[in-house]
This record gives C-alpha cells, structure tokens and sequence, in this order.
C-alpha cells in the first residue's frame, strides 16, 4: 500500500510524520494561550495606551506601542496556559473544555506549566524594561490575583466573578500607564470601568450556557437559591453601569454626537440583551445576550479611538 503524505509505514503501523506531529504540537501551543482571549485584551490594552497619550497624535511612539502590546501578550498567554494547568483536572470532566491540551492529555501538565511560567515573566520582564515599572506591575498585579484568588473562587461562591473582574479590567490600565508612566487619571479608571462592567454580562452568559458543565466540574458559578436576583445583579445592573461608564468615557475623550449616539444604541441593545436573558433564563437568550457583548466592546473602544479629541 502506497504510503499516505501523513504517515510513515512500518511493518503494519502507521506513525506521525515529524512535521505532523510538530504542527500538532505547535497548535496545542497556540492553544494554550487562549489567542481569542487575548484578542480583546489586546485591542483594550491599545485603547488605553491611544487614549493616554499626552501629546500630538501624529508623534504617537509606535515602538513604545508595539513593545506594551507584546509586553501584554506575552504575561496574557502565559496567565491562560496557567490557568489550564492549574484546572486541567476540572476541565476533564467539562464537555466545552475536556479537549483543551491538558485536559485530553495531549500535553504533560508540567510541560504547559514550564510554557505558562516562561512566558508570563518573559512578557512581566519585557515590560519592566522596554515600557515602564508600573505597566509591568499591573500585568503582575492581574496574573498572580487571576491565577491564584478568583481561580480557586470559582469552586467556592458565586461572587467569584466580582473578584475576576478587578484584574480582568487591566488592560486599560497598562495601555494608560505605557502610555503616561501614571494612573493619576479619572480618565484612566473611567476606561477601567467600561471593561470591568463589561466582564459581568458577558460571563453571566457563558455560566448559564454551561451550567451543567460548571456544576460537574465543581464550580459555584450560579448560587443554588435566588437565581433571578443574582442575575439581575450580574448582568442588569453592570450593563447599566457599562452603559453610563462608556458615556463618560466619550464624554472625556470626545464630543461629538455621533460619538455619543453610537455608544447609547450600542448600551441600549447589551442592556435589552440582559434584560431579556434574565427574564427569559433559556440558552438562546444566553447565546444573544454573549453574541452582543462581543460585539460591544470591540465597537465601543473603536469609537473611544475615533473620536478621541
């Protein structure tokens, strides 16, 4: 039988080429790293730098820029393959992540544990010199209170989410202070706030899609008792909160109407979204209400570049 471009032949077994095995490897890697996670963080981390800058524009540092985004990506990838590692074992026995690297046994645990570490004080490291000490603490600052207080939360009370999103709402923040070398800005925690709000509904979503797969696991994402309230709190009033919280941040960067009138219809439409799931509490709901808060934040910070003064 002639020999398939895939595999070496063997007496009667087949076995990997090398490169297939090197390219599965790689995308296991590449996975590891949560790259549509990052994706988001990435374009935050921009917006906070674009919005801070002091000066003209048109003498935007690109180097500065490029090495914050790096510097970013780098402590970002390492803290998702952590975060696999530290979960590996709960996310075996979830159906919408038991094929992660770890979890299906791809990859030796220590392996993704040696990556995730590597990278993440490579990124801290990469910061603290080529942008400024206080971008590299904030990054250290989200990795070690991601890794090791709202992660173990998870298994333990529903609050857990109001715990994640203190350091989930950093980006901003390191772009503001690679930007400035300074926090000492309401503009800053005004886009602080946008993606902390933010965080809730689009979390509360995901809970209640996988809500059978959270519980085997183990984790306490949804109270047991008084779930309308909780989720009124979850979703409702953050969305409200990003609502107000995204007109300020136009109203320090911009004054323009279409400005304004894009970011009402944007919080009006997440805002119905989580009304609609609270009232509703079915899967489709919980789909619509994801759908529109990726859709939202991309859009929003778009329009906090655009019309930046």
């Amino acid at each position: 039988m002639p020999n398939s471009p895939s595999v070496l032949v063997v007496g009667h077994a087949e076995r990997p080429e090398p490169l297939t095995v090197f390219r599965a490897n790689l995308s296991d890697f590449w996975a590891l790293t949560k790259p549509e996670v990052n994706f988001l963080i990435l374009i935050a981390t921009f917006t906070g730098f674009y919005l801070g800058y002091p000066d003209n524009l048109h003498t935007l540092p690109l180097q500065r820029l490029i090495d914050t985004l790096l510097g970013t990506l780098l402590v970002a990838s390492g803290t998702g393959t952590l975060n696999q590692y530290l979960e590996y074992r709960f996310d075996a026995r979830m159906r919408r992540t038991q094929r992660r690297p770890v979890a299906s046994g791809r990859m030796r645990p220590r392996t993704a544990a040696w990556f995730g570490l590597l990278l993440s004080v490579a990124g801290a490291a990469y910061l603290v010199l080529a942008v400024n000490a206080i971008a590299g603490f904030l990054a250290v600052f989200t990795s070690t209170s991601y890794l090791f207080v709202y992660t173990p939360l998870k298994r333990k009370t529903p609050l857990c989410t109001l715990v994640g999103a203190i350091p989930g709402a950093m980006p901003p923040l390191i772009g503001w202070a690679a930007a400035t070398g300074s926090l000492i800005s309401a503009n800053a925690w005004i886009s602080y706030c946008v993606l902390f709000f933010w965080q809730f509904p689009h979390f509360m979503a995901i809970a209640w899609m996988y809500r059978d797969d959270y519980a085997r696991a183990g984790y306490s994402i949804l109270p047991a008792e008084g779930e309308v309230g909780f989720l009124i709190w979850q979703a409702c009033f953050p969305s409200l909160g990003l609502l107000i919280a995204s007109i300020a941040a136009v109203g320090t960067n911009s004054e323009g109407s279409i400005e304004y009138c894009s970011t009402l219809l944007l919080g009006l439409g997440l805002l119905y979204y989580a009304a609609r799931f609270v009232l509703v509490r079915s899967r489709v709901a919980a789909r619509q209400l994801l759908k529109a808060s990726i859709v939202y934040l991309p859009f929003e910070f778009l329009i906090l570049v655009l019309g930046r003064n």
